[in-house]
């Protein structure tokens, strides 16, 4: 097996990489572009609520970044120096970048009131969903101690999924 930096773009799972970049888009685009022609009112309560959700998302999200550090790939496949993280936000859900792009999505539709943007959120988590699964793959086959670490962590919704 070929290490590191030789390793194909597709078999380091590129394309997963190239396929979230307009998933994203969509996500963070649809809102704006859909939303209730009263948006912004700042006292309509899902608003709120969409802001506190998006802001939670984000923290989630850059905690899991914080956690890996320069050693975050945007990669599936781990790289050859990887190291298990079971700790801090890892300890409470496996893929927290993904849980929490996930989340901001939601808080990003409502903070909009853009139903469609909701509604988007459902293929966007699918997306990720199966990302994480792709991912996971690897990660059972690099650390011995990850189907353990499968069973006491959730993968995207703490202590529920």
């Amino acid at each position: 097996m070929r290490k590191g930096k030789n390793i194909s773009f597709g078999a380091r799972g590129g394309w997963w990489v190239v396929a979230q970049a307009p998933v994203m888009l969509v996500a963070a685009g649809l809102p704006p572009w859909t939303r209730a022609a009263w948006a912004f009112r700042p006292d309509h309560p899902l608003q709120a609520l969409g802001w506190i959700l998006f802001v939670v998302g984000v923290v989630l999200a850059w905690s899991g970044v914080r956690t890996f550090g320069r050693a975050l790939t945007p990669f599936p496949r781990p790289s050859d120096n990887a190291v298990l993280r079971q700790q801090g936000v890892y300890g409470i859900v496996r893929h927290p970048i993904y849980a929490g792009l996930i989340l901001g999505a939601i808080g990003w539709a409502l903070a909009w009131m853009s139903w469609p943007g909701l509604v988007y959120v459902v293929p966007l988590a699918i997306f990720f969903d199966r990302k994480a699964a792709y991912e996971e793959g690897w990660l059972r086959r690099k650390f011995r101690a990850y189907p353990s670490y499968q069973k006491k962590v959730k993968k995207l919704i703490p202590w529920i999924y």
